[in-house]
């Protein structure tokens, strides 16, 4: 049998224990780290739980007696039809099968999409409710162990190879680990460049998970079911930019299409680990490496900021007024400049010892 990875020794994971500890705490108190189970609706911003619906929105109405909705108002019929076959089956299917039943009636993917979302918006029932799932097209990898719904056993491990984030959530059981944290990664390609360099290893025991951008909504469900299971800490890796910290923001407080659904997708306990703006003065990072903000960046970046959950992380906004008066914006890659293992030899580990997040 081969042996179990070894990484650093306790000492190098105290910072990282006291903030689970916190973590911990702030949870039996029910303080806004907690992660609030409740479905209540909140008035736009809750720092425990996320965006929520208002009680008092605007609706739109879709009538069968109206040309401009009659089509709309048909297909929502015919989608909540098999949602009712899907139920009464106990079967679950993806969004992909309910499109390919009738491609050419839905027009496009995103017809049914949206439909589904406003269907379980309505039904104030999670996606999941309704027996509709998602095609998962993130990755996870490192020290964890569970069995999927099915009765497969799976051994997420910390080699080249990642394992993709099931696509029934719910149906996983027996979850296993020791992480002593889980590190969202943004870009796919950032998370097999810290797998070929063997982060996972020697950072072990750990949990990495990419979401391949803007995260699915399995990935989410799997980051939220780790965070409810174990508690350990949650760091994102995102690029120093609108797009990267936008989302971060979804994996912390969620997103407005999705926001009837906050309570079971975010984790406001997770922080920001890296690539702040500050880092890349302290660090000296060529300024060959970074990019001029386009105005569209400008016009995200001026969006975040206003947003009511920037109120309650100061931090957070400083790190985007240092982006805003510099105008630049870096990738993580900006940091192979300093030398080609310097994310996975000296910066991850550097700010995982000495408690670099915010």
């Amino acid at each position: 049998m081969a042996a179990a990875p070894v990484g650093p020794g306790a000492a190098f994971f105290e910072v990282l224990d006291r903030h689970r500890a916190s973590l911990v705490a702030a949870l039996r108190r029910g303080g806004p780290e907690a992660g609030a189970q409740g479905t209540r609706l909140a008035s736009r911003f809750e720092d425990s739980v996320g965006l929520q619906m208002v009680a008092h929105c605007t609706t739109r109405k879709i009538k069968s007696n109206s040309l401009k909705s009659v089509k709309k108002f048909a297909l929502i019929l015919k989608i909540l039809s098999m949602i009712y076959k899907l139920v009464q089956s106990n079967t679950y299917a993806t969004k992909r099968d309910i499109y390919y039943t009738d491609s050419q009636l839905f027009g496009t993917q995103t017809v049914v999409d949206d439909i589904i979302n406003d269907i379980s918006c309505m039904l104030r029932v999670p996606r999941r409710s309704l027996h509709i799932l998602s095609t998962s097209k993130g990755l996870i990898a490192g020290n964890l162990r569970y069995i999927e719904e099915d009765g497969t056993k799976v051994h997420c491990s910390c080699g080249a190879t990642a394992v993709a984030v099931p696509s029934n959530i719910q149906g996983i059981r027996n979850l296993i680990t020791d992480a002593k944290f889980l590190l969202i990664v943004e870009k796919d390609a950032t998370f097999q460049r810290l797998l070929d360099d063997d982060f996972c290893n020697k950072m072990s025991p750990c949990i990495m998970v990419t979401g391949k951008g803007v995260p699915d909504l399995n990935t989410r469900l799997l980051v939220k079911k780790l965070w409810d299971s174990f508690h350990i800490p949650v760091f994102t890796l995102v690029d120093a930019d609108p797009h990267g910290i936008e989302i971060m923001c979804i994996y912390k407080y969620g997103s407005r299409s999705m926001s009837f659904e906050a309570h079971n997708l975010t984790v406001p306990a997770m922080r920001w680990l890296g690539l702040l703006p500050s880092d890349i003065k302290r660090l000296n990072v060529p300024r060959d490496s970074l990019i001029p903000l386009t105005k569209r960046d400008q016009g995200k970046l001026d969006s975040i900021l206003k947003r009511p959950y920037i109120t309650c992380q100061p931090f957070w906004r400083r790190e985007m007024e240092i982006m805003a008066e510099s105008k630049m914006k870096a990738e993580i890659q900006a940091l192979t400049s300093l030398s080609s293992d310097y994310l996975s030899r000296v910066y991850l580990p550097n700010k995982l010892k000495f408690g670099g997040w915010i």
